[in-house]
């Protein structure tokens, strides 16, 4: 058998593979782009990539072992491999030991240093392989291509890291502290993703609403004023932001929900469980009380908001009492969406040293009701809101002829079956909905992609 080589010649083509949350889709994007300013472009579909960029996430149980098996599935008939880079935050994480497993990989980039993706590249080609999980985060945006990606909607990375180290996570560790892009750099980018034919644009942040910063004329702002900044652009017609945490939900935030028409009527707000022993020995500094509070002052600004969270089920410790509290907690909400995981130790994070482990049966179990009324809550989301007249943004083809799909302003799927494009804006009646889609039927075009 040949040996499981990689070629030393420079790629004319890459593949971005990104995993987990919409940072990484966006940190994906971007090293897209520094890809294409060196004349390398997109492997066509089915078709092998000189240069595979395994952008990873850490979230999900296990996840350092899917990276080697994602690794040995590169590896071709002949023994070869395309060039691979493993990004990231297993990579920010791992990034030593990957190298030593996996001599197939050639470069190790952090998310906070994949600026230096191309120079890495550089080196790769001469056979060099190269680590680099420095967290100089502003100065990887400073150095980063301008914004040409052409699409309707649109991520915009505004706010980086994590100060509130939850006992269970390794963002802090991975991403680093809290950090918030200039304001003129992000008014400058989403200029730019109008102008290539962005309508929606969704800030995102480990902390999105932690964002803080100064306006140009040196005024403070929070997330709330960079909101209305926004909406003010020529072209900008709507706005969403994405994960916030309770604890840094400030009033201008809640109110812009019910003064900026831009803004659309959605807020992700992972609660994580319904009990405060558990959020206590979680370190997430909220009570269940205090997060439905403001769940409340949200409805009250915009009485049509769809709410979303997340929840971890069988952290250490607990009950099924305390697993009770959180079924009580959905059922007072009623989400529209959510995200619900089993607990998984995360290495050098404290949950994976408490005593009190829960086990593998009793976290299944548990998901299951868990999800069984949280699917219950969309469906009848859905269904609430059929013979609702609203504005659809098409992103896509659906599986079928003439058939579209798009996202209403509460982030549902709607798929139409009527003549359009992707980027139109059209106005559709709700008419029939399923648990993870609704059918609409096209009133009105209101505008095409520019």
């Amino acid at each position: 058998m040949k040996p499981h080589t990689t070629s030393p010649k420079t790629p004319r083509t890459y593949r971005v593979k990104s995993f987990g949350c919409q940072m990484n889709v966006y940190d994906g994007e971007r090293m897209g782009e520094l890809l294409a300013e060196k004349g390398i472009v997109p492997a066509p579909e089915g078709e092998e990539a000189d240069l595979v960029v395994l952008n990873t996430c850490h979230i999900r149980e296990k996840a350092a072992e899917k990276v080697y098996s994602d690794i040995g599935r590169l590896r071709r008939e002949d023994g070869t491999s395309p060039l691979i880079a493993v990004a990231g935050c297993v990579a920010q994480a791992e990034g030593e030991e990957i190298m030593a497993r996996a001599p197939a990989v050639s470069m190790v980039v952090g998310p906070q240093a994949y600026h230096r993706l191309p120079e890495m590249l550089d080196k790769a080609v001469k056979g060099e392989r190269a680590t680099d999980t420095d967290m100089p985060a502003i100065a990887k945006f400073d150095q980063l291509p301008k914004r040409k990606r052409r699409s309707p909607t649109a991520f915009l990375t505004v706010q980086e890291g994590c100060d509130k180290f939850c006992t269970y996570c390794v963002v802090p560790y991975t991403r680093g502290a809290e950090i918030s892009r200039p304001y003129s750099d992000l008014i400058d980018e989403a200029h730019r993703l109008i102008e290539a034919g962005a309508r929606e644009i969704t800030l995102l942040g480990q902390n999105v609403n932690a964002w803080s910063g100064e306006d140009d004329k040196g005024r403070r702002l929070g997330l709330a004023g960079l909101i209305r900044a926004l909406a003010k652009l020529d072209g900008m017609e709507r706005i969403r932001y994405t994960t916030s945490h309770p604890n840094d939900m400030e009033d201008d935030l809640i109110a812009a929900h019910g003064e900026v028409a831009e803004l659309m009527p959605y807020l992700h707000l992972p609660v994580q469980s319904g009990n405060n022993r558990v959020l206590k020995a979680m370190n997430r500094a909220h009570t269940a009380e205090g997060y439905l509070r403001l769940l409340e002052r949200f409805r009250e600004a915009r009485p049509d908001i769809a709410l979303s969270g997340d929840f971890i089920v069988g952290f250490p410790g607990e009950t099924e009492a305390e697993f009770e509290d959180t079924l009580r907690l959905v059922d007072e909400v009623r989400y529209a969406a959510a995200f619900s995981f089993k607990y998984s130790p995360r290495p050098g994070t404290p949950a994976a040293t408490m005593d009190n482990q829960i086990a593998k049966e009793v976290m299944d179990d548990r998901l299951q009701r868990l999800q069984a009324r949280l699917n219950r809550d969309q469906l009848a989301f859905n269904q609430a809101s059929v013979g609702k007249t609203c504005k659809v943004l098409v992103e896509r083809k659906g599986k079928h002829e003439g058939q579209w799909l798009g996202k209403s302003p509460w982030l549902q799927s709607v798929w139409f079956d009527a003549p359009a494009a992707i980027g139109d804006m059209i106005e559709a009646e709700l008419v029939e909905a399923g648990p993870n889609s609704i059918r609409g039927l096209v009133r009105e075009r209101v505008a095409s992609f520019g």
